[in-house]
């Protein structure tokens, strides 16, 4: 049985992890792509040279020529600006989906059958323009809130004081990544977010049905239609072969809201940015 082949598109922090954490599981072959020359090469090289340490067997390769990803059976896009101190997201947004449409484009061209994961900022946003430009199927191309209510009552025995607990994690999460930012003060999070893709990789060549947030094209569910947003999605050899919904409460369904808002703001700001794929975009 052949290997499975799975191509990084970004040699940056983020790149180089999730190339060393491929070996590490054995997932398949792997190739990484850059811009920059060497870079990539470097850095294949620096892994391949652990292999007799670690006890892997894959083929590593360092590349600045997408036609490379030909045959890959899962592309991990992390290419794109990180934030720096003071940056949302969102402010990203007008360098990355430039990036972005390049990097589609090389896909579309070179690895026509991939599943591909995003990891670039911002994240709803990209997914999107990914699949606008490379035609894919809406269960092959996705990224990295489900209630844990339950377990907390269970640990507190006590669901006022699980609510409080509740408050402080959600807050604490949505924080987390501009606190990495701020600490590291030049780049953002890339061991999360890497480790993150791997369990996605993982879940779809392993066929894991494994119940993973996941930014999935939702077709009215949560009362939402035609839009990219994060939701309990159920991954396996198809993709995303289900999307989990449940109830919320006012003050979740409030947040939901807020989130699949900004979300249209920015897609509308798409055209704006890449008026040549205004009609794909709209498509």
């Amino acid at each position: 049985m052949a290997r499975a082949k799975i191509s990084l598109i970004g040699g940056g922090q983020i790149g180089g992890v999730l190339a060393q954490l491929c070996a590490l599981r054995e997932l398949g072959d792997v190739v990484l792509f850059d811009i920059v020359e060497g870079l990539p090469q470097g850095k294949m090289l620096d892994i391949a040279e652990v292999a007799r340490v670690d006890g892997f067997d894959v083929d590593l390769k360092g590349t600045n020529s997408y036609a490379d990803i030909a045959g890959s059976d899962i592309v991990i896009v992390t290419a794109g600006l990180p934030r720096k101190p003071g940056m949302s997201r969102d402010d990203l947004l007008g360098v990355n989906a430039k990036i972005m449409s390049q990097v589609s484009e090389g896909i579309k061209e070179f690895a026509p059958d991939a599943f591909v994961i995003i990891i670039s900022n911002p994240l709803d946003a990209m997914v999107t323009l990914c699949q606008k430009v490379t035609g894919f199927p809406a269960e092959r191309v996705n990224v990295n809130g489900i209630p844990v209510m339950e377990q907390l009552v269970r640990k507190y025995g006590n669901e006022a004081k699980a609510q409080e607990v509740m408050t402080a994690m959600v807050e604490r999460t949505k924080m987390a990544g501009g606190e990495v930012v701020k600490l590291l003060g030049n780049g953002s999070a890339f061991y999360s977010p890497a480790s993150s893709a791997i369990g996605m990789a993982e879940a779809i060549l392993r066929d894991q049905k494994r119940v993973l947030p996941v930014c999935a094209l939702l077709t009215g569910e949560f009362g939402v239609d035609n839009y990219y947003v994060g939701v309990p999605c159920i991954l396996g050899a198809a993709g995303i072969e289900g999307i989990l919904e449940f109830d919320l409460d006012n003050e979740e369904q409030a947040m939901f809201d807020n989130s699949v808002a900004a979300v249209k703001g920015l897609i509308d700001e798409l055209p704006t940015i890449l008026p040549d794929l205004a009609d794909v975009l709209k498509g």
